[in-house]
């Protein structure tokens, strides 16, 4: 019999029910890293205050330092993992971090399969847009990760990146969006799509016993959004914004006429307002790959995250 692959059976379970599918002190405690640690690397946990730790795992040396924000219930390792069709060559994380230094973490209630929980301290449930923002600034500052940051956010994750750079505009100088979930989504699916898309996204996730499982909000970040975009609009800084070129199959009979069209078309829709956010942003279809493009299309990724690299290193 073939082995099960932990993530594959991690991805099956998010087609259905994740839809939107988003000089350092010493850890406290010894943790795995994700991809084998050099000198100057760093993989363990960083206090944050209030008994709290978030593990944190940095790679690469230079600037500017970039920050990997993965989707909603995704552990730091779907940067650095593979699955049977993530092609040769490097994954995002060990891929960026040959040109810059490279940070990524675990927010609480995130996985990596149905046994694989975050390292990180859990927290009540649910949270919104908000707190993920405080905790990655909290354990940047705590760890004295070096700015200013290029913010990398795939999903969910794209929506944590772009609140936390209107929450501290002065820290972010450029952006990649990965197919990344977003308020323009308001509008072209109606109050009741959302609603239905918000719920069975945060959910519980069949096979996944974990009482601490993440839940981000979408409709009260989606409004978090709104607000700190109208006291701080996205500044003109590189951004790239990559979506999938490929539906992610929604399962028939879905309430309020949630369907794969009516959100794909919705999607892409998103996605072009995303790219307008900066008037000289790149906007990029991964035309081989559905929403997890970090393991079908990681080069793609890599590409995107050095143009931007780059772009800032010219210009100093």
């Amino acid at each position: 019999m073939a082995s099960v692959n932990p993530l594959g059976r991690r991805l099956a379970i998010v087609a259905l029910l994740f839809l939107a599918a988003v000089c350092l002190p010493r850890p406290a405690i010894a943790a795995t890293p994700d991809s084998p640690l050099k000198q100057g690397d760093f993989a363990g946990l960083v206090g944050i205050g209030h008994g709290r730790t978030i593990y944190l795992e940095c790679h690469g040396q230079g600037g500017p330092t970039v920050i990997l924000e993965a989707g909603l219930r995704s552990r730091s390792d779907f940067w650095s993992e593979r699955t049977e069709e993530t092609p040769p060559g490097p994954t995002v994380l060990p891929g960026v971090a040959e040109t810059t230094r490279v940070c990524t973490i675990d927010r609480p209630g995130t996985t990596l399969g149905p046994t694989e929980f975050s390292r990180s301290s859990p927290v009540p449930m649910p949270r919104t847009a908000a707190d993920a923002v405080a905790d990655l600034h909290a354990v940047l500052k705590a760890a004295r990760v070096p700015g200013p940051y290029v913010l990398v956010g795939h999903s969910t994750g794209g929506l944590i990146v772009r609140l936390y750079a209107a929450t501290y505009p002065r820290e972010v100088v450029g952006m990649v969006l990965v197919d990344a979930l977003s308020e323009f989504l308001q509008g072209p699916l109606d109050p009741a799509q959302i609603a239905v898309y918000d719920e069975l996204n945060n959910g519980p996730l069949e096979g996944v016993e974990y009482p601490d499982l993440e839940q981000i909000l979408f409709r009260p970040s989606f409004a978090e959004m709104r607000r700190a975009e109208r006291r701080h609009p996205l500044p003109d800084i590189p951004l790239s914004v990559i979506s999938r070129g490929l539906p992610l199959p929604l399962p028939e009979g879905l309430p309020a006429g949630l369907s794969t069209p009516v959100v794909e078309r919705a999607w892409r829709r998103s996605q072009d307002k995303l790219a307008e956010l900066a008037p000289d942003a790149i906007h990029v279809i991964a035309r081989g790959s559905s929403h997890y493009i970090m393991f079908s299309q990681p080069r793609l990724i890599i590409g995107q995250v050095d143009r931007v690299v780059r772009v800032l290193r010219r210009a100093r």
